[in-house]
């Protein structure tokens, strides 16, 4: 736009919508739907962005529990691939980890008590480790196959210094690691469709260390939870 008025007209009113929307988001405990697990003990939710939603989760995550899974990954890791094999849009070492460690199974009954999704279809707990200038460029965890990415629940598992947000450049959101917080969101619609705002990115690391864990959760097994929609918007 070479109209210098006319750009600061327009990115006056970007912020000013964006300052709106920010001011609508709230937060709360949360039982996740009434489970009995969290009715004594709720999880602190924060409604980071409504479109796509995007929920943080605070304290999800002990530093107890965060030790011993690095302690489980570090001699496991290597370098991170895409469905494509190794990338270079993709810089970090990770790991999948089996149910059959206590923490793992433990932590991944969390996840499902929280989301209220099924866990039967989803991946294995994707621990990852970026060092200095590990990144992870814009893509979609969803590819618009049978038995998709329904859902993301991504755990930081540290604090970075400088660098290593998640950002969605899409809505323009960008989600600092915050040690033992987790973030959540629909790659998919109730209709099934990709939902295009989704596409996020791993900024680099530019001072610090970053750990973080993924679980991919998968359609299958949440027709009852998530029920589909036939509306084209939804």
């Amino acid at each position: 736009m070479r109209d210098p008025v006319a750009a600061y007209t327009l990115l006056s009113q970007l912020i000013n919508i964006t300052s709106k929307r920010q001011r609508a988001l709230s937060c709360r405990y949360s039982t996740g739907g009434g489970n009995p697990r969290l009715m004594y003990a709720p999880v602190k939710e924060e409604v980071e962005w409504d479109e796509p939603r995007i929920i943080r989760y605070h304290g999800i995550i002990s530093d107890r529990e965060i030790e011993i899974l690095k302690n489980i990954s570090r001699p496991l890791l290597s370098r991170s691939l895409t469905f494509e094999g190794v990338s270079k849009i993709r810089t970090s070492q990770s790991v999948f980890l089996k149910e059959d460690k206590p923490v793992v199974s433990h932590f991944n009954q969390r996840i499902a008590d929280i989301t209220g999704l099924s866990m039967k279809s989803a991946e294995d707990l994707h621990v990852q480790n970026y060092g200095i200038g590990g990144r992870y460029e814009p893509h979609y965890d969803a590819w618009d196959d049978e038995n998709e990415r329904i859902a993301t629940f991504l755990i930081y598992m540290s604090d970075v210094e400088i660098g290593g947000a998640t950002v969605f450049p899409q809505v323009g959101v960008a989600l600092k690691p915050k040690k033992g917080s987790a973030v959540f969101w629909y790659n998919l619609r109730k209709n099934g469709n990709v939902n295009w705002y989704t596409e996020h990115a791993g900024c680099p690391v530019l001072r610090g260390n970053k750990w973080v864990a993924n679980k991919w959760i998968h359609e299958f097994g949440q027709e009852f939870r998530r029920p589909c929609s036939l509306s084209y918007w939804e």
